[in-house]
């Protein structure tokens, strides 16, 4: 081959390559941004859409799958719409294909024939008032960003509750406890950390799972404290389950820590992250790019997130929630952090719940589940 002719060869191989390693990274970018960019009240990418096909009085017909078969009561969110649902109704008539469940309520727009829409466990919409006539203040909690926006919910004892919601969802998920602990006589504050609609963003635009947001949670334990918590009780979803183990692991305060309650916790970063990234259809072989995608854009560290939910490191009862057929989160994960700390960890099993929808699939058993682990720490 001529010089000439070899050098043009090597120039095209050269591109050609270079192209197929940025095409990677792009790749590779994408797929984390399955968890990186999960928007706050939308549903993950492992939540299947479903239709619509009829309404009724008190019930909605929906596409049959595992997802419209669940357990509970959920809310059944799409564009502009969202609705709360109950159980199936195994008596009520309906087609081969699909699955009809109880309608509780339609709390925005309208459901007609053909709506895409999604199960969510978050049930309530608006504010503790608004949706369930709890008298609350809006609170602003300085924050290492800025201001962070929570509801607080006064009450008799001068044990807290601060609630933190996960992935995919807003401060309106824990309302579906609320009411119970309203009833128990505990304050709770409902927390809005970094990313959630009225708070402020980080620098990078981007969710660090928990990583980073903690100290938010750290913001909102000095305010509890500062106003008149004795003890404290953290209780988080997914995501904001990790953020309870970092502050009870880190925070200046966590000796005012006096429990845990985890539901669906991500206590590996890199297994949540996978698991989007599959449920948005990313093939195996990038799976990788993706992990090493979101250490490069966040800082993110397995190490620091692990040793937050080292069992070693456990200094107060928790309660973990969680279930099998969680494909965001493992359930091995918590059934092992409860078989290395059985004196402080009790791990209660929900089956058929998908991710962070713990009391969706079983509102009587959660509520039992918790009084009982609330009680000796009031």
């Amino acid at each position: 081959m001529r010089p000439a002719k070899a050098t043009a060869a090597a120039v095209t191989a050269v591109t050609a390559a270079l192209g197929t390693a940025a095409a990677a990274v792009a790749a590779g970018r994408f797929a984390s941004d399955a968890a990186l960019r999960a928007p706050a009240g939308r549903p993950l990418p492992s939540e299947p859409r479903l239709t619509v096909h009829a309404t009724g009085t008190g019930q909605i017909s929906l596409t049959r799958a595992l997802a419209s078969l669940r357990p509970g009561t959920y809310g059944l969110t799409g564009n502009g719409t969202h609705a709360v649902v109950g159980p199936v109704l195994e008596t009520a008539r309906h087609e081969a294909d699909t699955v009809v469940r109880r309608l509780e309520a339609v709390t925005h727009g309208t459901l007609e024939p053909g709506a895409k829409v999604w199960l969510t466990p978050q049930v309530h919409v608006g504010d503790p008032y608004t949706a369930l006539g709890i008298d609350h203040t809006d609170v602003a909690i300085p924050g290492e960003l800025g201001t962070l926006p929570a509801w607080f919910v006064p009450n008799l004892r001068d044990t807290w509750v601060i609630t933190v919601h996960g992935l995919g969802t807003t401060r309106e998920h824990p309302m579906v406890v609320m009411d119970f602990l309203r009833r128990l006589r505990l304050p709770v504050l409902d927390l809005a950390y970094r990313g959630d609609p009225g708070a402020p963003r980080s620098a990078d635009g981007l969710g660090h799972l928990g990583e980073t947001e903690w100290r938010d949670l750290d913001a909102a334990l000095r305010h509890a404290v500062r106003h008149g918590a004795r003890k404290v009780i953290l209780h988080g979803w997914s995501t904001g389950a990790t953020m309870c183990l970092h502050a009870a692991a880190h925070s200046a305060l966590r000796d005012h820590v006096s429990g845990l309650v985890l539901d669906s916790p991500v206590l590996n970063w890199e297994t949540t992250l996978r698991a989007l990234a599959v449920a948005r259809r990313t093939p195996g072989p990038l799976l990788p790019l993706a992990v090493r995608a979101a250490q490069g854009r966040t800082g993110l560290r397995g190490d620091r997130t692990l040793a937050a939910a080292d069992p070693t490191l456990l200094r107060v009862p928790t309660l973990v929630l969680h279930g099998p057929d969680d494909t965001v989160a493992p359930w091995a994960l918590s059934r092992r952090l409860a078989e290395q700390r059985p004196e402080l960890v009790a791990l209660r099993t929900v089956p058929g719940a998908p991710h962070g929808a713990m009391w969706n699939a079983d509102p009587a058993g959660y509520e039992e589940a918790l009084r009982r682990f609330l009680t000796p720490l009031m």
